[in-house]
């Protein structure tokens, strides 16, 4: 009998997922999952079907172990009170909200995105609103700057749909 994952996404439960499916979303270490015949929900670097998916998920040497301080940072995965997010995307929200904002009716934050689709739908909605859609873009851009990376990623890039929006 095959077992049903759940996810905890943005602070809203996901699931019933499979294995593949959880294993396919952009997990980090300190995501929250929880199935049937666990007690409570766990970060998923310390599930056992999960471990794989985090290699670097040791705790880093103390500060002093690097002898002259300079270009160390440190990344301790899993702590209380750290959102530390390594995007595997290799997009930038930045330069896609700095984007949108500036050229946003062009959709080049979407052709940056990869999502061809909804750079053309974009153009083809500025000029039948003769520019209006443009300042939606802006709006798009400022949240954009000011959603986390993990955020970012999970609306706009594994998205599976053909015009995100917010």
């Amino acid at each position: 009998m095959q077992q049903y994952w759940y996810v905890l996404v943005n602070d809203s439960q996901v699931g019933p997922l499979t294995m593949e499916e959880v294993r396919n979303m952009s997990l980090t270490p300190a995501t929250m999952v929880w199935r049937d015949g666990m007690s409570q929900w766990m970060p998923a670097a310390q599930v056992p079907e999960f471990s794989d998916l985090f290699c670097n998920t040791q705790t880093p040497p103390p500060p002093h172990a690097n002898a002259g301080g300079y270009g160390y940072q440190q990344q301790f995965y899993g702590q209380p009170g750290n959102n530390y997010y390594v995007s595997q995307s290799g997009k930038d929200k930045t330069a896609a909200g700095i984007l949108a904002i500036l050229l946003g009716g062009l959709g080049v934050q979407y052709f940056y995105l990869g999502k061809i689709g909804a750079g053309i739908l974009t153009i083809v909605l500025t000029l039948i609103t003769c520019g209006l859609w443009e300042i939606l873009m802006i709006v798009q851009g400022v949240l954009i700057l000011t959603m986390s990376q993990q955020e970012f990623d999970t609306k706009f890039v594994y998205s599976d749909s053909t015009l995100p929006l917010f």
